[in-house]
């Protein structure tokens, strides 16, 4: 690929994507839904001026880069104030894992007509709610607490859960792992060892922010920041295929929950970062979606993805919030809103190539039907999430800040108290 052409390409994605942007602002519209169609009006399903699959493998290196930084940025801003919202996010989270990965694979098999080792793989693709729509939804509706904080939880402990998962079942499939046996050792090697590296450099990371004078410039506190997290994803993808995800979600994590001088500016600008990253990344990726691959679906991939959505998100959040102090219009939003991300689609694309080079059959199907999932859920949740929150009284005060939106604080909507209050 010529660099002039290089260029061209960066150039539309993200013209396209400030354009969204721009576009959401002035008519009040879901960004991430406008994000997506500026991604299909420019790429294979539109114009055709956009192939991704032209930056080789550096497309896989660009993505993986970009959604560290976009994880990062979740677990710096992370909160669960009080016990109880911490296990709430704990049984939906070991719920759902279950539940919804069972349930993936049955639908993708019997509906979408995939087979049974591609439909395992499906599954924990799209297992994970995506934080990199969840996050910009809850902040553009202004969802009180606490179920902002519920959702953007659920989905940056799950996401890196369903990448590695999904890698591992697809080394299973390809024969590069023998048995469930080597499955289960790779999956707690790499969330463990992804876990311990971010934290490591989350707290070295920390150390040398807060022991840099006042004087230096934010400007360098963030290029200091970039550094070690690009270098933290890149030694956990080159010892552990994988581990940068829940590396890069630790890090935050832990520089998040510990003082830093300056903190409020360099959030801010790691939090604009990860905007910018999500403006690129969702043309890009929507890009890649092919009508070839969806129209074999037929009503068979809608109708799996309809009973992902209506049927087992539904019946899991349900099963997760029993006996827990959620009313019924908290549950109804819970159980509603599981739109997935970016992670999802780069996932999906980089996985349908490894496919199609092992000669397995049901690789184009696979892409075809992540894609349609996350069309389907980007739009459909997307587009109703803002009515169906203030049909149900779950919006925020205009007024109310961070710290009004606490468990201690008198809101419209019930919240959940902490046990010990």
């Amino acid at each position: 690929m010529t660099p002039e052409r290089l260029g061209l390409l960066w150039g539309i994605t993200v013209f396209a994507g400030a354009g969204a942007r721009l576009l959401s602002a002035l008519s009040g519209l879901p960004g991430v839904v406008l994000l997506l169609l500026s991604g299909l009006l420019i790429g294979r399903s539109g114009l055709g001026l956009v192939e991704p699959l032209d930056l080789g493998q550096g497309l896989e290196t660009i993505v993986g880069l970009l959604v560290s930084l976009v994880l990062f940025d979740g677990g710096l801003n992370l909160r669960l104030p009080g016990d109880t919202i911490k296990s709430t996010v704990l049984r939906i989270l070991l719920i759902r894992l279950v539940i919804s990965l069972a349930a993936g694979l049955l639908a993708a098999h019997w509906l979408a007509g995939l087979g049974w080792s591609v439909a395992a793989v499906y599954s924990a693709i799209v297992l994970a709610t995506g934080p990199t729509v969840v996050t910009p939804l809850v902040q553009q509706i202004r969802l009180a607490s606490p179920l902002g904080d519920v959702l953007e939880a659920e989905g940056l402990v799950l996401e890196p859960v369903g990448a590695v998962l999904a890698l591992l079942l697809l080394e299973l499939l390809l024969g590069d792992l023998h048995g469930w046996r080597e499955v289960a050792f790779g999956l707690l090697a790499r969330l463990g060892g992804g876990v311990l590296m971010g934290a490591a450099a989350g707290w070295l990371l920390s150390e040398g922010l807060r022991r840099l004078k006042p004087d230096p410039s934010v400007g360098l506190r963030l290029q200091l920041t970039l550094g070690v997290l690009f270098l933290l994803y890149a030694v956990c993808e080159w010892l552990l295929p994988e581990s940068g995800l829940p590396a890069s979600v630790a890090a935050g994590v832990v520089v998040g929950r510990r003082p830093v001088t300056q903190s409020d500016q360099l959030d801010e600008l790691i939090r604009e970062l990860a905007r910018l990253a999500i403006t690129m990344l969702f043309p890009l990726l929507a890009a890649d979606v092919s009508w070839g691959e969806l129209s074999p679906l037929g009503w068979g991939g809608v109708s799996c993805v309809l009973v992902l959505m209506l049927v087992v998100r539904p019946v899991a959040v349900s099963l997760a919030t029993i006996a827990l102090p959620l009313d019924f219009r908290q549950r109804l939003f819970l159980g509603w809103l599981a739109p997935r991300g970016i992670v999802t689609a780069a996932v999906a694309s980089l996985f349908a190539i490894r496919l199609e080079q092992a000669g397995i059959l049901g690789a184009g199907r696979l892409q075809g039907l992540v894609f349609l999932t996350i069309l389907m859920t980007v739009g459909i949740q997307g587009l109703t999430a803002q009515p169906l929150a203030k049909a149900l009284g779950l919006i925020a005060p205009e007024d109310s800040n961070e710290d009004d939106c606490s468990e201690t604080t008198t809101q419209p909507v019930q919240v959940l108290p902490d046990p010990g209050q």
